[in-house]
């Protein structure tokens, strides 16, 4: 008798604090409610199965109010609690409302912490919604956000996880378009873009289909294990990747930037040639291609497709700056020979046919670093670079014109 009575008692007090809790919680007054949860948490192992389902409800929804913006520790509190929730009612819509809430308060403080460039926490948040609310996109973006964060064996792992569910990206999504900036915006779903559309900055409401981020994803993952140093991974899953999709382009560069990190500059030339056939005008294409000729060695390859670069985009700075470093290479031959010469009439002649084939370089070289100065007239070593030039081949006006105002950038610094 004693142990009923012992029983009945317990179970009248878990009651009796959830209650209390539950009108708190209605009432707003998450302080007294969380008090009441923590108070009945002792007491929950011995109830039976419906109460628990309540309780572990009640204090995921209170955790979650208590959380606000940015408490993590808490977030992860409902988090599990939503989940045991769960466990025991898979078709609780209060829970499962819940988790939507929850999983909207940890990607809205993830999106805050990468803004702040703290990865790592964004990507503790963005596993955790994972987690909870079982959706694909969040482990796709805690993958993304660990490598921004350089945690590279987590973003190994969720990689893997991804590739071993068969994960592409590819689904519905509703779109719109920004009336004022003209942009496409995508909505979470069909309800937030109806809801969106009617504030009136929004028209051309439509559907399509996303595209796939699996080349995205063996790109990451294989660039992932060559810095590893595992390279018989990284080849074996580039490999299968390829054969699955050979003439997927994201697939193409995926393999190019992994040779391109093992330092195979022939490999990636030839798969560099095999993408630009599929985007000839594409001026980015032509000067990684012209970065690859110039690691290789190949100076006057790297400069022809710097300039088709330039064809294309007459304004790549970087390409015009490029031209002019390559061709500057060719500066140490020339002077290394200037310096061997000997004191003969023979080497005096050879020598003053050096000093203007310098000249000339240098005359060919000014027209690219003028023009990129123009496009980054803040670049201080272009400034430099330009000024030592300058005074090379006897244009004292230039150099002085240069000098000062490398003065007054470095100055300000």
């Amino acid at each position: 008798m004693v142990g009923i009575f012992l029983v009945a008692a317990t179970s009248f007090g878990q009651k009796k604090e959830l209650k209390k809790a539950q009108r708190a919680y209605k009432g707003n007054d998450i302080g007294e409610a969380m008090q009441y949860i923590n108070e009945a948490e002792g007491m929950i192992s011995g109830a039976d199965a419906d109460m628990k389902a309540d309780f572990y409800l009640l204090k995921g929804q209170v955790y979650l109010a208590d959380a606000g913006k940015n408490d993590f520790e808490k977030m992860k509190g409902a988090a599990a609690a939503f989940n045991k929730a769960l466990e025991m009612d898979a078709n609780n819509k209060d829970a499962q409302t819940g988790v939507q809430q929850l999983r909207a308060a940890l990607v809205n403080s993830a999106v805050t912490d990468q803004r702040a460039k703290n990865y790592g926490r964004a990507t503790e948040k963005l596993y955790t919604s994972y987690t909870v609310a079982k959706d694909t996109l969040d482990l796709y973006n805690a993958a993304e956000s660990s490598v921004l964060a350089k945690d590279y064996d987590s973003a190994l792992k969720y990689y893997e996880q991804l590739l071993d569910m068969g994960y592409t990206g590819i689904k519905k999504e509703w779109i719109a378009t920004d009336i004022e900036t003209g942009e496409i915006v995508t909505f979470a779903d069909e309800g937030t873009r109806s809801t969106n559309m009617l504030s009136g900055k929004y028209t051309n409401p439509d559907e399509r289909m996303a595209t796939s981020v699996k080349g995205d994803i063996l790109r990451s993952v294989a660039i992932i294990y060559t810095s590893k140093g595992e390279k018989e991974k990284a080849m074996k899953v580039m490999k299968e990747a390829r054969a699955e999709n050979p003439e997927d382009v994201s697939l193409m560069r995926a393999e190019a930037d992994m040779v391109y990190q093992m330092g195979d500059m022939e490999a990636y030339s030839a798969l560099m040639e095999q993408i630009i056939a599929t985007d000839p005008e594409n001026p980015e294409l032509y000067y990684n291609l012209g970065v690859g000729s110039a690691k290789n060695g190949e100076a006057d390859k790297a400069i022809d497709y710097y300039k088709k670069a330039l064809k294309y985009d007459p304004n790549y700075a970087a390409a015009q700056i490029n031209i002019a470093a390559t061709m500057l290479t060719k500066e140490g031959a020339i002077v290394e020979e200037m310096n061997n010469l000997g004191m003969s009439k023979a080497d005096n002649a050879r020598y003053d046919v050096l000093k203007q084939k310098r000249k000339d370089l240098y005359m060919d070289v000014i027209p690219y670093l003028e023009s990129a100065m123009k496009l980054r007239p803040d670049n201080v070593e272009l400034v430099r670079t330009l000024m030592n030039i300058y005074d090379q081949v006897g244009n004292d006006a230039k150099s002085k014109e240069m000098k000062a105002k490398l003065a007054q950038m470095e100055g300000g610094q």
